[in-house]
């Protein structure tokens, strides 16, 4: 007999028009999360035990992902086997229809597998152009997903001056926001990269003209509650010369989060997820020596 399959997947979208990655609440039917489409189109599957997703990455309205990751387990009916999981991507894909949602891929895992505490590092990378005065001046490739700035140079070297200072283990209690589970989640975070290079537009080679666009990529095994974008906001800070490197090391040291200057913390459409990374072991599973290969649904 087959029992419940846990899988493992991986998704990308565009955040504009998602209230987040979790799913909301009943009661907020005019803009759902990720989470609510990709259990709507697991459902279309028809398994025979009640369908939870268990997200990784929990971001923001706004936010976007290259790769977010979820795991949930799935039954068949009439004791079918398990979808491979090619057959599982197509399908879910197929079902989640015109939302900017897309599976990438999938792996079956073990039962007591789970996506956000297994999960070793995670890496952001927020986008910034600059010399821009106005959005409508962006490609449409690159609308709603960049930070604008009517800045045409940034002060890069102090950046990085002051991204250095934040990387390895700290208390970050500066960087993140106010959240109900505050009091739950430790501000002790080690920091593993705060980077900042140059970058393009998604349509570069086919733009009419160059638009100056820096990459900041910050990696760790978890972040705090818009800790990212916090980052970000105090690093744009000192690039424009409105915060000095000694000024954003006293924001840190303070271990306060209304230590944090007001106004500061970088919108969110410019952040994108780029990674959720496993150890490879924790992805491996003994396949069993028959599936079906088409969905019966």
């Amino acid at each position: 007999m087959h029992c419940c399959t846990r899988y493992l997947i991986f998704f990308q979208y565009i955040g504009s028009r998602y209230s987040g990655a979790v799913k909301v609440p009943p009661h907020q039917l005019w803009k759902k999360g990720i989470q609510d489409h990709l259990e709507e189109a697991i459902r279309k599957l028809k398994p025979i035990n009640p369908v939870s997703l268990s997200i990784s990455s929990r971001t923001d309205t706004g936010v976007h992902a290259l790769c977010n990751s979820a795991h949930f387990d799935l039954q068949r009916r009439d004791n079918k086997a398990p979808f491979t999981e090619d057959i599982l991507v197509e399908a879910l894909n197929f079902h989640l229809g015109t939302e900017q949602i897309r599976i990438t891929h999938a792996h079956r895992v073990s039962n007591n597998f789970h996506a956000r505490f297994r999960a070793d590092s995670r890496t952001y990378v927020y986008r910034i152009a600059l010399g821009i005065s106005h959005r409508s001046l962006l490609p449409l490739t690159d609308h709603d997903m960049c930070w604008t700035l009517r800045n045409t140079e940034l002060d890069v070297g102090a950046m990085r001056n002051a991204a250095a200072l934040m990387v390895g283990t700290h208390n970050f209690n500066s960087f993140r926001a106010v959240s109900s589970d505050m009091p739950l989640i430790s501000p002790v975070k080690t920091l593993d990269v705060a980077d900042v290079q140059p970058g393009s537009s998604f349509s570069h080679a086919h733009f009419h003209r160059n638009i100056p666009l820096w990459e900041l990529t910050f990696r760790s095994r978890s972040f705090l509650y818009r800790q990212v974008r916090r980052m970000t906001g105090a690093l744009v800070a000192v690039g424009q010369g409105t915060l000095s490197v000694p000024q954003l090391k006293d924001i840190l040291e303070a271990q306060d989060s209304l230590a944090f200057p007001q106004g500061l913390t970088a919108p969110a459409h410019g952040l994108f997820l780029t990674r959720v990374g496993y150890r490879d072991a924790d992805l491996q599973f003994s396949q069993p020596t028959s599936e079906e290969h088409l969905p019966s649904t």
